[in-house]
């Protein structure tokens, strides 16, 4: 009788099928032709109690015998109370490298990253921190020692980076379980544990007494640091811009008829386009900038490249030419100062001028404006304070003449 239920199909039959439905063949193997034509293994189990439908692959590639063999295989498998799927993803992640596997997920999330330059920096970190020790490593081989390997070096001394790594390394190994290739518990979770403690400290940036900016605008101008960078801090400096915002901007973003500084979404921190109104002052470093005629689509390249001026450049200019103790981040802060200590412009203003994302859910829901007139008379507040020596000296100047 058995003899009867098994090996029904003949490799003629399979090659010539045309006739779209499923032919049986034994051990619950079929041969499924689409309406297409396209032919493909399909073998139906009872596993734990529930029917699965499990794909061996195409006709075309799968022979009618190997079709056989992965059925009896399965079978067995599923009498013996196990799972041929997970057993087949097992095999699987056995030979997939971890690589391979974060390159996947790199680029199932790069879409969803606030912009190019974190998606970069997120497979970054990885090449340098993590391939070097793990590519070439199958999947499913990670262990909690492997992941103590890779943060350990780091978790001190770059500590920024290692938890960065760490949530990186964790959405890769929560993703080759998803798919079967690695079981049992996520090796990064058991090695948070074993990390050192990090003593929390307050992480302020260094920043200039306001007080002290218009002297370093005239100490910047005075200076020799190079003009592409004297521009780009100014321009900073008026705008309470973050650093990556004004290196990167570009002028297809400068409305110049409406005095206005567009930023896309893509190169903003909270991933919202922001509009900053230009005072006087920065609309003339703009054109300061232009008169260099460096011919390009950035309003403050590098003048021997034409790309981006380097993240340290600013910070470069700040400490080191003009001996300051501030961070470039740390010009924000100073901004704030000045609006929260010297005026009468409301927080709100000043924190949309900042792109501060609001932290209160409700209020956030029913904020609807960009306060973009208010932020207007703002910044051009903050401009004559900026400059406010300046004009005093100015001032003298012309009552000496007359």
């Amino acid at each position: 009788m058995a003899a009867h239920t098994v090996n029904k199909l003949t490799a003629i039959f399979v090659k010539k099928a045309k006739e779209p439905g499923k032919y049986g063949d034994g051990n619950g193997l079929f041969l499924h032709v689409k309406l297409s034509g396209a032919k493909h293994w399909v073998q139906r189990l009872t596993v734990n109690g529930k029917r699965r439908d499990i794909g061996l692959g195409s006709a075309s590639i799968v022979s009618l015998e190997d079709a056989r063999t992965a059925a009896r295989d399965n079978k067995r498998i599923a009498r013996l109370g196990g799972d041929p799927l997970a057993e087949k993803y097992k095999k699987q992640g056995e030979m997939i490298l971890f690589k391979d596997v974060a390159l996947s997920v790199h680029a199932l999330h790069a879409p969803a990253l606030k912009n190019q330059k974190y998606a970069e920096q997120w497979l970054a970190s990885l090449e340098n921190h993590v391939f070097p020790l793990l590519g070439d490593r199958a999947i499913s081989s990670i262990t909690s020692a492997d992941i103590l390997a890779v943060l350990t070096p780091i978790w001190s001394a770059k500590h920024d980076t290692a938890k960065k790594i760490r949530q990186r390394l964790s959405i890769i190994m929560k993703w080759a379980k998803a798919q079967g290739y690695v079981s049992g518990d996520n090796p990064v979770e058991l090695a948070n544990p074993v990390l050192p403690k990090q003593q929390k400290t307050e992480n302020h940036f260094t920043a200039l007494p306001y007080y002290n900016l218009p002297n370093l605008i005239t100490l910047l101008q005075s200076s020799k640091v190079l003009p592409s960078t004297k521009l780009a801090l100014e321009f900073l400096l008026l705008t309470a811009c973050r650093q990556s915002e004004v290196l990167a901007a570009e002028w297809s973003e400068i409305d110049f008829e409406n005095k206005r500084w567009i930023i896309p979404a893509t190169r903003m921190k909270a991933g919202r386009t922001h509009e900053i109104p230009l005072s006087s002052h920065a609309l003339r470093i703009l054109s300061s900038a232009k008169e260099q005629e460096l011919e390009s689509h950035l309003l403050f390249p590098n003048p021997d490249t034409g790309r981006p001026l380097s993240d340290n450049t600013l910070r470069h200019a700040l400490q080191k030419r003009l001996k300051l103790n501030t961070t470039v981040h740390g010009l924000r802060s100073s901004f704030k100062d000045w609006a929260s200590e010297t005026t009468n412009h409301s927080n709100e203003v000043t924190e949309m001028a900042l792109a501060h994302s609001i932290s209160n859910a409700a209020e956030a829901a029913y904020r609807r404006g960009t306060l973009f007139e208010k932020r207007r008379h703002l910044m051009n507040d903050w401009a004559d304070f900026l400059y406010s020596s300046q004009t005093k000296v100015l001032k003298l100047v012309q009552g000496d003449n007359s």
